[in-house]
Order: structure tokens, then C-alpha cells, then sequence
């Protein structure tokens, strides 16, 4: 009997009607462990009336890449099942997957979505897009209690979340009238239960199937009470059972520990396993846990040896063996199906579960030679790469270096290195990863023309700072490239080329474009996520946003159906950079809020915090110079002096508006220690800007391309500057221009402006500059009246201060306004701090006091 799920199945029973009419629905169902997920999906599935396809991620060991899309095509058969017998690409695989769902109307079913392997959630996200049109209903489940910032469901429930098909069902504990109806005259108080249980429905139900006469401490001891009353027979069959994975396959029991029919009627008996759709399974993925974890070590592996035995013979697949091999302490098995497994999962785009496979494999590396133990070094650091985890990258490729210089292998030696350059690169050291291809270098040139030594060539050129220098180098490199047909070497050579000849101020576009289209012709997936970020970025530099927002929105769309983790965090920063220009400042925190939390690589959340720092000065909120410290203590980890100026500027801008002229001084003085670094033409004219700005000389400006804004605010054409940025759509910049004036009507207008976009740090110091210019009757700020919201509050905060009125959690308000957790607590920090309030109870109560929230 379901309780207090009424509601949940008639929304139910609507999609399912939406999907006969060819209206498809992707439904996100939500809540924590127990709370009942699968129960209101099977009492559903019931009445549903539509073809079911079923789907499971498990969480026993890790999962083979897609394997909720083989469970399904083996149910659905056809294309679909003849596509994944071939081994198909990702890519044929989703589009046998959409043509299954097109053919009669369907209830797909995904459960336990928190154990996704990487390519099952591109599956999620490519399928979410575009079941508009199809007769399909999807049920993905997943537990919502134990997400961490950094798992990957949380990017893809965001992005899911902005898809008109995409519906959300979050299911709430059962009341405590609810578990006193439930309990009814059974020997405990049902609010004893409720207390006890918190209105968890399988806490509720273990306890009360228990045929106790007093309340266990946990549903983990009631659990265990039942097994007690078991056979020993049925006791290894559950215990089997819960070792080899949430399915119960009675065949491949009778196996492993001569399971019979009365052992599983036993179980069934005894309420440890249920009949579902599937066939058997166990009645709740708490009860295997805690079955297996009852389970004696040395049966454990005698368990897992008879099932790798059993399943070796069967083309079970490399990943399920893997698990078995390493639980029976199979050295040979584990080497042989272990990296079989990590290949396949790269090649299908799961880049975590390929990393994890590999970390499996050289667990069990006896008996290996130093040649094939430093292969899967290497590979293993490459895939930690792909996932944004490069200090393991760095890690795993230290010891593969190690081990090539051991072996005297040149070429894989010189490999070794250049993948080294690519982590030191992205943990922001960049001295060392110069120095490391330079080594790689110098052991290939020997060798004569080789694929190792143009990669190597193609990777010293970002590290040469002579752009004329740098240009001839990668000219060079890509006449070899194309000599050996090096396809994805020459994509990258082309990228290179196309950011110099942009830092130059040549035409660069003609090869950026060629990077990207021999990068997608040839599936090089890797480097047509690099063509795309230095793409979106360039344009974002020239200002030009329609293209911009375009070009950003395919980068980010390819970035996620091929897993390139990297590449989709450095576009999304760079859009928040692009919001943050545009005065857009809402969008860019919600852009750059999570790459901060989620602790990307260094390379990878230096602008972000950049942006972050800037919103919060800007707008008077607390943490702004303690993101903008860290931001230059990253860079100045680099050595590098590009690194320095694009994060010092930022950091100059917040001490100026703190009134610490000294300390913003002394941030542009130190970038120009060396001379001024070579950048491109916005980063390069801001700094120039700002130097003026604090009253610092500047440096020779005849061999600079600047942008036009730049040239005329330089050159004291302060009101024509400010209607070149306007024309730009950049508003922050045209006040400043305004201020750089130093008239007072022009000051005037800058503060305006600055009121008008919520900015009170850089309006205090317009004021201020009125003071200095001796004007009268300087302005205050907009009256209540006409302020664009009372209590100061952006947009983004309206919206979040309304939520918080409604009593909504953080987590109920991230999820409908399709944001972070963290960034919600930000929203919430500067509310407190505006409202003068110490609690969100506290900020609820002023807001309604102030008439600043409205309700129906």
C-alpha cells in the first residue's frame, strides 16, 4: 500500500498521456535512500499501459559504460540490440536508442541514475533533448541525499532541468499520521516508529515485517533478523546474490552456490527478495548492502571466484569480470579484462569508469613487465586528463616517466613527457611544463621525423612567448604534420596558429575554423573541444556576442555529448567572462559559481574566480577579495606573466574601489616588472586603462593594437569611448569611460549609470570624484521610489528571496531556478548582508514586512 503518493501518480498518469500524444517527458524522480522511488515507479508501471523498457546503473562495482542501454536493448531487440552486439559508436548507439523509442508508444524506466557511468548521463542529456516530438515517457530515479558538489549528475540534473520535457517528482518522508496508519496494532507506537524512523517507508517497512516485539535500533538490524531465520541454503543464496549485483539471476546462482527453486521461495518468504518486473531482486538496494557486507572475507572471494568462473565463458562483459577477477584476487584475470574494460569505456565516451578500470589494473601489476605497467601510467594519466583530475594526471604520468627513462625508450619517453607538459600546464605551473617539452624535444630530434617529435614540436610552441617565433615554429610543425597525416596534430597546429595570428592582429578565423572542421571531420573529439574554447573565447574578444552566444552553446552541447569535461568547463568560464562584460552579472555568477565550487583544474577556475571576486566588489557583497586573492596566488604559482595580468587588473579594480589606491598601484606595477607581456587586445587595453586609472605611466603604445574604445579613452575622448563600448553592449566599460572623463557631468552620468546596475562600490567612488572636482549638490542615489528594487537586491536575489520566504531549502531552490547549492548559499550570504539580518527565517519575516515578496 502506497501512502501520500496520490498526487505523485496522477502527475504520473498525465506524462504518460502527454507520451501517447507523442509529447515525450523525461520525469527526474528524486529523494533519498528508502524513500520509496521504486515502489511509485512499479505501482505505476502497472497501470501504465505502454511498452516498459527497463533499465538499471549499479552500484556493486564499476558500472560497464551504457549499460542501462544494453539492459534495455536486450527487452527491446531489433536495431537497437543488433547496434550493441556490433559495438557501435556512442553515437550510432543513441541514434538506434531514439529510432527504438519513435516506434510505439514507451515507458522507459532508469533507475538508480547516482551510480551513472559518465556515457549513460551523455545519454540522459542527448535523449532529454529530443523526445519532444517522440511517444515516450522516461523515469529516471536517483538518490538526491549523498550528491557531492563534484558529481557529475549534479551538471546534468541543471542542464535537464532547462529542457521543456523535463519534469521533477521529489519525494518527502511519510508524515507521521501516515506511520501511525501504517502501524496500526502492531506492538509499537506508531509515533515511536515515526520518531525512530523519521517516515523513511523502507525503515518503516523493515521494522514493521520484522515480527519483532520491540523496535531494533536500525532497519539494518531488522534486515539481519530476518536472514538469522534463513536455511543455510538460502542463506549462501542471498548472500550470492547480494556479492554478484542488484539483479538475482537464478541460473547463474545455481552455479556459483547450487542454488535450488525452494532457496529462492525462501527468500521471497521471508521478504528479503521480491518479485518485480525484472524477475527477482532483492527488496531494496539497502538489504543487499547490508546482506553483503555480513558476508565472511574469505567466502567473499571464494564467491566472487566462482562467478568469475561461471561468467568468463558466457561474454559477460570485460567490466562485470574485472570486478569478479579483483574480488577473487585473480591477478591474470583482473590484467587481461581490466584495461579491455578501460578501453571500451573511453571509446564510448566514460572517461571515469576507463580511469577507474585502469586504477583496477594496476592494482594487480606482479608479474607485468615494466613496459606494460608504465602503458597503463600513461593511459591512466591521460584519462584523468579528460575528467579535469589532473593532479592524479600529474601523478600517474611522474611514475610512467620514470618508467620509459628506466626502459630507454625514446619515443614513448618523449610521448611520456609531452602528456607531463599538459598536466604542469594545467595545474598552472607553467615554468615546469615548458621545461618538460623542451626535454621531450631534445630526446626526439634525434630519433628523426617521427609522430612523437611533431606532437612534441606542436606542444613547445604555446610555450614560446616571441609570437613572431611561435608562428614560424607552429608553420613548421604543421608542414610535418601533414607530411605523416597527422590529423589531430594538425587541428591543434592550427589552433595554435589561429591565437597567434589573433595576438598579432593578423586574420586568424579562415584557420581556427579549419582546427575545428578537421578536428569533427576526423571524431578527433579531444581537440575539436580545444578549437571550440579558443574559438568562443577569440570571438568573446572581439565583442562579437550573437556569434559568440551561438558559437558557446554548440562548444558547450559537443563538450557534454563527448565527455571532454575540460574543454566544457573552459567555455563555460569564458561565457561567464562574456556575461560579466555585458553587465549581465546574474548570469555570470550563475556561469562561474560552480567551476569554483566544483574545484576545477587551476587553469580552469582562475577566471571564474575572477569573475566571481569582481561581481561580489562590485556590488558591496562579502568574499570578493578573498576569490580575487586566491585567483593571483594561482597565477603567480605559474611564473607566467599573462597569468599575472589577468588577475591582477581584476584585483586592482577592488582595492581601487576599497579606497587602497597603494595596493592597487602596487597590483600594475609588478605586471610591468618585465616589460609589458605579450596578450591579446581587450586584456592588454584593460590593463592600460587601469594603469591610468591609478595614475601610473604608460608604456609605449606605438606597436599595440588596441581596441577602438581603448584608443579613445587613452587618448581623453572620454564620452566618444563610452558610446564605443555602449555599441559593444558593455556598459561597466562606458561608465568607467565616463568617469576617465574627469568632467562633472560626465561624472555625473557614470554614477547614474552605476546606480542603474546595482554597482554601490563603484558609485561611492564617483561620488568621491565628485567631492574632488568641487561639484555641488552631489547625487545621494535613486530614491526608494524609483531604485530598481528597495533593498538593493539584484534580480537573481529577488528570485531567491522570494523562494526563501516560501520556506523553500537551498536545495528545493538551486533545483528550480537551475543553479548550484553553493551558488544559492552565495544569494543567500548577500540578502543577509542587505537586509541586515542574521537568519533566512529573519530574512523571510523582513521581506514580508517590507512588502518585498508578494504572494497569490
Amino acid at each position: 500500500m502506497l501512502l501520500e503518493r496520490g498526487a505523485q501518480l496522477n502527475a504520473l498518469a498525465e506524462y504518460a498521456e502527454d507520451a501517447r500524444a507523442a509529447h515525450g517527458r523525461l520525469v527526474l524522480v528524486s529523494g533519498e535512500t528508502g524513500i520509496g522511488k521504486t515502489a511509485l515507479v512499479e505501482t505505476f508501471e502497472q497501470s501504465a499501459g505502454l511498452r516498459t523498457l527497463r533499465g538499471t546503473c549499479d552500484g556493486l562495482f564499476t558500472p560497464r559504460a551504457l549499460g542501462p542501454l544494453f539492459d534495455v536493448a536486450a527487452q527491446a531487440g531489433g536495431a537497437l540490440l543488433e547496434a550493441c552486439r556490433a559495438e557501435r559508436s556512442r553515437e550510432e548507439l543513441f541514434a538506434a536508442l531514439l529510432a527504438t523509442l519513435g516506434e510505439q508508444p514507451t515507458l522507459m524506466v532508469l533507475e538508480d541514475l547516482h551510480w551513472a557511468d559518465e556515457a549513460t548521463l551523455d545519454l540522459i542529456r542527448h535523449v532529454g533533448r529530443r523526445i519532444k516530438d517522440r511517444p515516450v515517457l522516461i523515469l529516471a530515479t536517483y538518490r538526491d541525499d549523498r550528491l557531492s558538489a563534484r558529481d557529475p549528475l549534479r551538471v546534468v540534473l541543471g542542464e535537464l532541468g532547462t529542457q521543456q520535457t523535463t519534469r521533477r517528482i521529489d519525494l518527502a518522508p511519510l508524515s507521521a499520521a501516515a506511520v501511525i496508519e501504517l502501524a496500526g496494532p502492531a506492538a509499537m507506537s506508531g509515533v515511536e516508529l515515526y520518531r525512530l524512523t523519521g517516515g523513511n517507508p523502507f525503515f518503516v517497512s523493515e521494522v514493521l515485517h520484522g515480527d519483532l516485539e520491540t523496535i531494533p535500533p536500525s532497519a539494518r538490524d531488522a534486515v539481519l533478523a530476518r536472514a538469522a531465520s534463513l536455511s543455510d541454503a538460502a542463506r549462501r543464496t542471498a548472500e550470492s546474490a547480494a556479492l554478484l549485483g542488484g539483479r538475482v539471476e537464478a541460473d547463474l546462482l545455481s552455479v556459483v552456490c547450487g542454488a535450488q527453486a525452494d532457496d529462492f521461495d525462501e527468500l521471497v518468504v521471508s521478504g528479503l527478495l521480491v518479485s518485480g518486473p525484472a524477475g527477482l531482486q532483492f527488496r531494496h538496494e539497502l538489504t543487499r548492502l547490508t546482506i553483503a557486507q555480513e558476508v565472511p572475507a574469505h567466502r567473499v572471494s571464494a564467491i566472487h571466484a566462482a562467478a568469475f568462473a561461471a561468467l568468463i565463458d558466457t561474454g559477460a562483459d570485460e567490466a562485470r569480470l574485472a570486478h569478479h577477477a579483483e574480488g577473487a584476487g585473480d591477478a591474470q584475470g583482473v590484467q587481461w579484462f581490466a584495461p579491455r574494460a578501460a578501453e571500451r569505456a573511453a571509446q564510448l565516451g566514460s572517461h571515469r569508469e576507463a580511469a577507474a578500470q585502469l586504477e583496477r589494473a594496476l592494482r594487480f601489476t606482479d608479474g607485468l613487465g615494466t613496459k606494460e605497467v608504465a602503458k597503463l601510467w600513461t593511459r591512466l594519466s591521460i584519462e584523468s586528463g579528460l575528467i579535469d583530475s589532473w593532479e592524479r594526471s600529474l601523478e600517474a604520468i611522474d611514475v610512467a616517466v620514470a618508467m620509459w627513462r628506466q626502459l630507454g625508450d625514446p619515443l614513448r619517453l618523449g610521448d611520456a613527457l609531452c602528456v607531463r607538459s599538459n598536466a604542469l600546464y594545467r595545474m598552472v605551473l607553467i615554468q615546469e611544463a615548458a621545461e618538460s617539452v623542451r626535454e621531450a624535444v631534445q630526446i626526439l630530434e634525434p630519433q628523426g621525423l617521427t609522430p612523437e617529435l611533431v606532437r612534441a614540436l606542436e606542444r613547445q610552441a604555446v610555450f614560446d612567448d616571441d609570437m613572431t617565433s611561435r608562428l614560424e615554429l607552429v608553420r613548421r610543425a604543421e608542414g610535418l604534420a601533414r607530411e605523416l597525416d597527422l590529423t589531430e596534430v594538425i587541428s591543434d597546429l592550427l589552433n595554435t596558429q589561429a591565437v597567434t595570428l589573433f595576438t598579432l592582429g593578423e586574420p586568424w578565423e579562415e584557420a581556427m575554423r579549419e582546427a575545428l572542421d578537421v578536428a569533427r571531420a576526423s571524431r578527433s573529439h579531444s581537440q575539436a573541444g580545444r578549437a571550440f574554447t579558443n574559438y568562443c573565447s577569440l570571438i568573446g574578444v572581439e565583442r562579437r556576442w550573437d556569434e559568440f552566444g551561438a558559437l558557446s552553446a554548440e562548444g558547450m552541447a559537443y563538450c557534454e555529448e563527448h565527455d571532454i569535461a575540460v574543454n566544457g568547463y573552459c567555455i563555460r568560464a569564458a561565457k561567464a567572462e562574456a556575461m560579466l562584460w555585458r553587465g549581465r552579472w546574474d548570469e555570470a555568477v550563475d556561469l562561474a559559481q560552480p567551476l569554483v565550487d566544483l574545484k576545477a583544474s587551476p587553469a580552469n577556475v582562475v577566471g571564474p574566480l575572477c569573475v566571481v571576486g569582481l561581481v561580489q566588489t562590485r556590488r558591496d557583497e562579502p568574499g570578493g577579495m578573498e576569490a580575487l586573492d586566491e585567483a593571483v596566488e594561482l597565477a603567480n604559482q605559474t611564473g607566467h606573466l599573462e597569468w599575472q595580468l589577468v588577475t591582477k587588473v581584476p584585483r586592482a579594480e577592488a582595492h581601487l574601489l576599497a579606497g587602497d589606491l597603494a595596493a592597487a598601484r602596487q597590483d600594475l606595477e609588478t605586471c610591468l616588472e618585465p616589460g609589458l607581456p605579450e596578450s591579446d587586445p581587450a586584456t592588454i587595453g584593460s590593463f592600460l586603462l587601469w594603469l591610468r586609472r591609478v595614475g601610473l605611466p604608460l608604456p609605449d603604445l606605438s606597436a599595440l593594437v588596441l581596441e577602438a574604445p581603448v584608443e579613445l579613452g587613452l587618448a581623453g575622448r572620454a564620452e566618444e569611448a563610452a558610446a564605443a563600448w555602449d555599441e559593444r553592449g558593455m556598459p561597466y566599460a562606458a561608465a568607467w569611460a565616463l568617469l576617465d572623463g574627469g568632467e562633472a557631468d560626465m561624472v555625473r552620468e557614470a554614477l547614474k549609470r552605476y546606480d542603474q546596475m546595482g554597482t554601490p562600490a563603484a558609485a561611492r567612488h564617483a561620488r568621491k570624484e565628485l567631492r574632488r572636482l568641487g561639484a555641488s549638490s552631489i547625487p545621494t542615489g535613486l530614491r526608494s521610489a524609483t531604485r530598481a528594487h528597495p533593498a538593493g537586491l539584484t534580480q537573481r536575489e529577488q528570485e531567491v528571496l522570494a523562494l526563501m520566504a516560501d520556506s523553500m531549502t537551498d536545495e528545493q531552490i538551486a533545483a528550480r531556478l537551475v543553479i548550484s547549492v553553493r551558488t544559492v548559499n552565495h544569494h543567500v550570504s548577500a540578502i543577509l548582508t542587505k537586509l541586515n539580518v542574521a537568519s533566512r527565517e529573519a530574512a523571510g519575516s523582513e521581506a514580508r514586512r517590507r512588502g518585498l515578496v508578494t504572494f497569490a
